[in-house]
């Protein structure tokens, strides 16, 4: 939305800067738990009124204040949740005044939302509700690295061991640049064992990567989280893709050559659109252009699962290349997707996967929110009760900012 008229500033958007300097440097040393009491203060030194910080639970649910005696907001049925799902602020009134919901976003990930509320709205308020928005988004994400309480306070349940685990190796659900974004999401959010995906922008370059560990337990996790340090280490190192790989397979034959997981990794030059990719016995990954899926665009040779010792190693690993078109859309994900089934058996399958995202862009939704949709639709296929875990990573190539 566009800021409201009247933009001067008067007598009563008048700033004390100085102790705005002391709340920011405060800022820098305020534990996670005093959040809630800094935002008021920074909100009334902008000459607002209230700020509160409601942060998405790990489900993209609820939204969570981080005021204890608060309740939480739904994302599907709430103006924050509006603000939340379109990354857009919402205005709505209030008892005295009015509440000004802005987005909490580090970068491309969603975080949460801001509930500012003031007397009266325009510019100059807007444009300061704006900025203390991206203010404590950045707080947020410094501090969260680092508490407990953050974490334990977006969720909803207790987390399994195995899922405690993966998800401290996992990166933010969503990572981007200028040219391109990736999001990704996975359940069951609190006792996924095997599965897992890792995405990072190197300058212009993204590294994608989806994971599915042999076993549903403690060991599967373990396996996922080796592979996901080994292709890290790689990449850090300055490795290619086939070094990557090649890092992953002699880390997991090293260190468990028991176990071995299927994967696939890519690696898209944001630049000129070239991406290349690696499938080590994984589901292919799906090119959607132009609202359609091109139907094998993708395919290629069967490889050998990651972590195969002995003889049965693959030599070498072939690495495949194609270019993308502006627009267009890479689609990874583990087969607990596509065989979800429902009361009477029937499994969700890659039509109704593949169409679910399909329809959800082509209405404008964002890629992280057609994600969101989508394992909530599979979840409620079968009934909250999977049989096996679902990851699904979604890259967009969009060399024109928009």
């Amino acid at each position: 939305m566009s800021d409201p008229p009247h933009a001067s500033a008067g007598p009563d958007t008048a700033v004390d800067e100085h102790l705005l300097e002391e709340l920011i440097i405060e800022a820098q040393t305020a534990l996670p738990v005093e959040l809630s009491d800094l935002a008021n203060r920074c909100a009334s030194a902008l000459g607002l009124e209230t700020a509160l910080i409601y942060l998405a639970d790990l489900q993209q649910r609820l939204l969570i204040p981080l005021d204890e005696a608060l309740k939480p907001l739904p994302v599907d049925r709430s103006s924050a949740g509006w603000a939340y799902r379109t990354v857009s602020p919402r205005v709505a009134d209030a008892d005295d005044g009015l509440i000004v919901w802005m987005p909490l976003v580090d970068g491309a990930e969603r975080l949460g939302v801001l509930a500012v509320r003031t007397a009266s709205l325009d510019a100059v308020r807007m444009r300061r509700s704006r900025m203390l928005a991206h203010l404590f988004a950045m707080l947020i994400t410094s501090k969260r690295a680092y508490s407990d309480w953050l974490a334990a306070r977006t969720r909803t349940t207790t987390m399994q061991l195995p899922a405690e685990m993966l998800r401290a190796f996992l990166p933010p659900r969503t990572v981007g640049s200028r040219r391109c974004v990736s999001t990704a999401v996975l359940e069951p959010a609190y006792e996924i064992a095997g599965d897992a995906f890792d995405h990072s922008v190197v300058k212009n370059v993204l590294h994608t990567m989806i994971l599915d560990g042999m076993g549903h337990d403690l060991t599967a996790g373990l396996t996922t989280s080796v592979a996901m340090a080994a292709a890290r280490n790689a990449r850090r190192s300055g490795g290619d893709l086939a070094d990557v790989v090649g890092s992953v397979d002699q880390a997991l034959a090293q260190w468990l050559p028991d176990q071995f997981c299927t994967g696939l990794l890519c690696r898209l030059d944001a630049e000129v659109g070239l991406l290349r990719w690696v499938n080590c016995g994984h589901p292919p990954p799906l090119l959607i252009r132009g609202e359609r899926v091109l139907a094998g665009a993708l395919d290629s040779p069967p490889q050998p699962p990651i972590g195969l010792a002995g003889t049965l190693a693959p030599a070498a690993r072939q690495v495949h290349e194609t270019e993308l078109e502006p627009g267009d859309c890479v689609l990874l994900y583990t087969d607990g997707v596509v065989e979800a089934r429902d009361a009477d058996g029937a499994e969700f399958g890659l039509d109704r996967f593949t169409d679910f995202i399909i329809r959800s862009s082509a209405a404008g939704q964002r890629p992280a929110e057609v994600l969101r949709l989508l394992i909530h639709a599979v979840l409620d296929y079968q009934r909250n009760q999977l049989r096996d875990d679902v990851t699904i990573l979604l890259f967009e190539w969009h060399p024109q900012f928009r």
